[in-house]
């Protein structure tokens, strides 16, 4: 106990890892159960159909977001000048402006949404929950360069605070209201909480309103490779839900979602890991400085993804088990959609751990380079599964379009030296095992869902 005491104590980057990587996991996993709690409570006092409408809703929020991030957490993440006030101002300027803009342009594209996707409820629900990227553009930039030195404490505290906070009112409001408006509403009022709290518990300078033309160029500079990058990244991870959402049936839709929900956790969860932990890890010991950074990232490397594995391995046995333990009836058919998106999804966490390297590095081209290229292989692999075997087909693409990206990849962590052949084979090997495992134990569940579906 006291050789482990002594390796978290203390500043060293190994200390800050582990403390930052133990905050991080512990807090997403707060964070989950939370959200698991709320879940269950919510899918029974709402319908199917409003889990379908606010789905479409935060993905086309979420489009906004990325479609028109110009990369200032990365930046500051990895700029020399990530501590200057100037610099952190000027980012904090340009985040208050993108986030006006975007509220605004929701707003326009209300009523055109609800034309498409013929629900006329969503020309209502966009504009308020498009409050939440207004609120947000004001959140301090003293999170970001607490993340930047791996001091995760207040941090994760302020974002479990603001999971209850939001959580809680959207059951009041749905047991009080029994309406989707309870989701969006709840969202809102969670995102200016996150501000407020953060702004009174994080300490560091205020941040002002201000633009040193330097810093904006910098910003900007790195900041439009990064803009790129995260459209084809919205392409990549939303793909599934804007073709499914419009291919299928509402409450179909609202049944898939909760299959991800369950299915994504550690994917979520690696992603969070990967884009708090590592661009700090890579910029202070850079793969290709010494054989012996190498070395402790690979050690990094196999914790990371080990525990991403059985986690993914342990949704992928008993996904259908827990849908039937948690929901009732009307969302049976998201078992089978965990058990075949668990493991589809096992491909990409394998590899997850390789691509903040570019971005640490300062090449945010590359970076948008392998986002493009899985951005088109996403669309065209769900777009395929959809017209050959409906929903079942959809996640069998998005299993293809992981598997496809490999060489891509490979070509990025090899320019950026962090590529590692036994990692990859390693556990190639491992997910395969645990694939076959569970496609066994639930193969009655699977059936279930291509019948329903295709």
């Amino acid at each position: 106990m006291n050789a482990l005491l002594d390796k978290v104590r203390g500043g060293s980057l190994s200390a800050r890892v582990i403390r930052s990587s133990m905050l991080t996991v512990g807090g997403f996993g707060f964070s989950q159960l939370v959200r698991l709690a709320s879940n269950l409570i919510l899918t029974r006092l709402l319908f199917p159909e409003a889990f379908g409408l606010m789905a479409l809703v935060q993905v086309f929020l979420m489009g906004l977001g990325q479609l028109s991030d110009v990369g200032v957490t990365p930046a500051i993440l990895q700029s020399r000048r990530g501590d200057e006030r100037a610099f952190l101002d000027t980012a904090w300027t340009i985040q208050v402006i993108r986030g006006a803009l975007l509220w605004l342009l929701a707003c326009g594209a209300a009523l055109p949404l609800a034309w498409v996707y013929d629900e006329p409820l969503l020309s209502q629900l966009l504009p308020v929950s498009a409050l939440t990227l207004l609120i947000s553009g004001f959140r301090p930039t003293r999170m970001v360069t607490a993340n930047r030195h791996l001091l995760m404490g207040r941090v994760t505290l302020v974002d479990m605070s603001v999971q209850v906070i939001g959580v809680g009112l959207a059951v009041l409001l749905a047991w009080v209201t029994g309406s989707v408006w309870a989701l969006a509403v709840s969202g809102v009022i969670g995102a200016l909480a996150e501000v407020l709290i953060a702004w009174i518990v994080l300490p560091g300078a205020r941040d002002r309103l201000r633009w040193e033309r330097r810093a904006a160029q910098e910003l900007i500079g790195f900041g439009k490779w990064v803009f790129l990058a995260t459209v084809c990244g919205f392409v990549f991870t939303q793909a599934d839900k804007v073709l499914i959402g419009k291919w299928v049936p509402l409450d179909v839709f609202g049944a898939y979602n909760i299959g991800f929900f369950l299915a994504a956790f550690p994917m979520m969860l690696g992603g969070m890991v990967t884009t708090k932990i590592l661009i700090p890890i890579y910029r202070e010991t850079p793969p290709t400085e010494s054989r012996a950074n190498f070395v402790k990232l690979r050690r990094m490397r196999f914790a990371v993804t080990s525990l991403l594995m059985v986690l993914i391995a342990c949704f992928a046995s008993a996904g259908a088990w827990l849908v039937d333990l948690l929901y009732d009836p009307r969302y049976a058919l998201a078992g089978g959609v965990v058990v075949v998106l668990a493991c589809a999804q096992m491909p990409m966490l394998i590899v997850q751990t390789y691509d903040q390297a570019a971005l640490a590095a300062g090449d945010s081209r590359r970076f948008f380079v392998l986002a493009a290229i899985r951005a088109v292989l996403m669309v065209a692999c769900v777009i395929t599964g959809l017209e050959t075997a409906g929903l079942f087909g959809a996640l069998i693409g998005q299993g293809a379009a992981y598997l496809l990206a490999y060489p891509a990849v490979v070509w990025l962590a090899r320019r950026m030296g962090a590529w590692d052949p036994l990692h990859d084979l390693v556990f190639a090997l491992a997910g395969l095992a645990a694939a076959a495992a569970a496609i066994w134990l639930n193969w009655a569940s699977i059936v279930a869902l291509l019948g329903k579906t295709a």
